[in-house]
């Protein structure tokens, strides 16, 4: 449906109000896209630029969340925040809409996103690495390292890392078509979540220390799966892509 944000048009420019929640890097940002409609009969649809010291902008520090805690992604509100008319960056009538990420567009958003999660686990099978290098139980004589269960364990996070590395570089590259793009932040997301979990298994309660990394690394990566797109809206559209082949093929 239409954004609850309005931006309606004056002979100053445009007039902001609304508020956006997980707004990412809110006290960080220079610049704000705020997602926005007009109040036109056949509203414009997209994304005003907002600077983030115009007047009327406030930024509520809502942000409590299980992971991801420093991204500081508070609600900001506007209230009749004055833009410029051409801050109107990338509008589309409601009539016709346009998106605003063309393929390509979409591909990058998918390898910066999916980037992040892949570093946290590379972050957790390093903290594992380390840990096993230097646990020596006394019974045992020897680092846990010597051990084949553990050897099995890393061996099993580095694979799926590898194969995270070979997906980003393929489409960094552009050897990935842009309709891929939502199955790549799937792919890589779960293989991310899924290493620091074998890393959290491996390395039983120390792991969930609040004194080691590794549990925070555990609550930021668990946040891919609600970042768009999610998995049930990438499975899905796979799934009528493919039924859709079928049917032109008939």
């Amino acid at each position: 449906g239409l954004p609850g944000t309005i931006a309606r048009r004056t002979a100053q420019g445009w007039r902001i109000s609304g508020s956006k929640i997980y707004s990412t890097g809110s006290h960080g940002l220079t610049w704000f896209a705020v997602w926005a409609r007009s109040d036109d009969d056949d509203p414009l649809v997209g994304s005003w630029l907002v600077h983030k010291d115009t007047p009327g902008i406030t930024i509520i520090e809502d942000w409590d969340h299980l992971g991801m805690r420093a991204t500081s992604s508070h609600e900001v509100r506007f209230d009749n925040v004055l833009v410029p008319l051409d801050h109107a960056v990338s509008v589309s009538p409601w009539s016709a809409p346009q998106s605003e990420l063309d393929g390509s567009g979409l591909l990058w958003m998918a390898v910066l996103l999916s980037s992040v999660y892949d570093g946290i686990a590379q972050s957790a099978r390093d903290w594992l690495v380390h840990w096993l290098e230097q646990r020596t139980p006394s019974n045992l004589g020897a680092a846990l390292s010597t051990l084949p269960r553990f050897q099995e364990t890393v061996g099993q996070i580095d694979t799926l890392l590898f194969a995270n590395r070979s997906l980003l570089q393929s489409a960094a590259h552009g050897h990935t078509p842009a309709q891929h793009a939502g199955q790549i932040k799937y792919l890589v997301t779960g293989n991310a979540i899924r290493a620091v979990e074998l890393a959290i298994e491996a390395s039983g309660n120390p792991g969930l220390s609040r004194s080691n990394p590794l549990q925070r690394h555990y609550r930021n990566v668990l946040c891919g799966r609600v970042h768009t797109p999610q998995n049930d809206a990438v499975l899905v559209n796979v799934g009528k892509a493919a039924f859709a082949a079928r049917s032109k093929d008939q």
